[in-house]
C-alpha cells in the first residue's frame, strides 16, 4: 500500500550565537521560520545575553529548535589528531567540558531551547575499552543534567559508527537522548552513510543537520563537504526513510563555509529540500 501521508518537517538553518547582533534576521531572507543556533563563546552564556536572544526571537518570528553546545580547548578536526582532542574522551578536556556543557544548557533552558546538541567525540567502538566507560559516565552527568532541566541532550553524529552511537545511547539508559543526524559528517569521517544509519538508530532522530559531503580519500584527513545535492548523501532516500520512520523534528541546513556563496548555497539547499518534499508526498510516491 502507498504512504499517502502528508510529510512536511520544517526547514530551517543554522545560526552562530553573535553578542550584540539578532542572528536569526537571515533566517527571513531564505523564507524560514525555524533556526538551530550554535554557540562556542563560554563568555556569552549569561542572562544577559539570554534575555537579548529572547528578544531577537521574537523580534525576527523565529523558532529555536535546539542549542548546539560547544567547549574551549584545542579541537582538530581530523582523524590523527581528532581522537584526542574532540569531545567527553580526552581525559585532559573531560572535566571543564562537562561543566561547560552543563552551563550550556542552563542556557539553554534560559532561552527556552527544547534541547542541547554537541559533538561527543571519537567514542571507542570496543565497549571494553576503559575510555568508552569513562566517556559514558561523563555524557551521562551531562546529560542526566540535561534532564532535570527538562531539556533533552542530543549527538550530532559523525564521529562514531551508527553502531557505537546506538550502544551509548543503549549503555545510558536516560529518556532525554536523541539524535542529531549530520547527513554529511558520517560520509565526511568515513563512517558510512545516513540512509544506512538510519536503519540502525533512525528512531533516536530528533532532528537533521541538511549537509552533503565526499568520502575522504586520504587516511589522515575528513573528506569535503560540498554544496547540498552535489555529494553523496541521498536526500531522496533520506527523506523517503524518514517519513516511514514517522520524523516530526526540523531539516537544519549547515553550509561550512562563509560570504555570499554560503547564502546562495543555502538558498538553493531551501529550493532542493522543497522539492523532494513536493515529490515525496505525491500520491503513490
Amino acid at each position: 500500500m502507498s504512504d499517502n501521508r502528508i510529510f512536511s518537517p520544517d526547514i530551517g538553518v543554522l545560526t552562530m550565537m553573535k553578542r550584540g547582533k539578532n542572528v536569526f534576521l537571515p533566517a527571513a531572507e531564505y523564507g524560514l521560520k525555524t533556526v538551530q543556533m550554535q554557540n562556542w563563546d563560554m563568555s556569552q552564556l549569561t542572562e544577559e545575553m539570554a534575555e537579548q536572544v529572547k528578544q531577537d526571537l521574537k523580534d525576527s518570528g523565529i523558532r529555536l529548535a535546539a542549542f548546539w553546545a560547544g567547549y574551549t580547548g584545542r579541537i582538530v578536526w581530523n582523524f590523527r589528531c581528532g581522537p584526542s582532542t574532540c569531545g567527553l574522551v580526552p581525559r585532559d578536556q573531560r572535566s571543564r567540558r562537562v561543566a561547560e556543557l552543563k552551563k550550556g544548557a542552563e542556557f539553554a533552558a534560559m532561552i527556552g531551547a527544547p534541547a542541547i546538541i554537541t559533538h561527543c567525540g571519537f567514542i571507542p567502538e570496543s565497549p571494553v575499552d576503559p575510555l568508552y566507560g569513562e566517556t559514558l559516565s561523563a555524557i551521562w552527568e551531562v546529560a542526566a543534567y540535561c534532564r532535570d532541566l527538562g531539556l533533552g541532550f542530543w549527538f550530532e553524529t559523525g564521529q562514531e559508527t551508527p553502531a557505537t552511537l546506538l550502544r551509548t545511547i543503549e549503555d545510558l539508559h536516560l529518556p532525554n537522548l536523541g539524535i542529531n543526524l549530520d547527513t554529511a559528517n558520517l560520509i565526511l569521517y568515513g563512517r558510512g552513510n545516513p540512509v544506512d544509519a538510519l536503519d540502525v538508530f533512525g528512531p533516536y532522530v530528533r532532528n537533521l543537520h541538511v549537509k552533503d559531503g565526499i568520502f575522504p580519500v586520504n587516511g589522515n584527513f575528513l573528506g569535503k563537504e560540498v554544496p547540498v545535492g552535489e555529494g553523496k548523501a541521498n536526500f531522496p532516500e533520506i527523506i523517503r526513510k524518514l517519513k516511514e520512520l514517522n520524523f516530526s523534528g526540523e531539516m537544519i541546513i549547515e553550509r561550512e563555509i562563509s560570504g555570499p556563496q554560503q547564502a546562495e548555497d543555502i538558498k538553493r539547499a531551501v529550493s532542493y529540500l522543497k522539492n523532494i518534499l513536493d515529490s515525496c508526498n505525491q500520491p503513490n510516491q
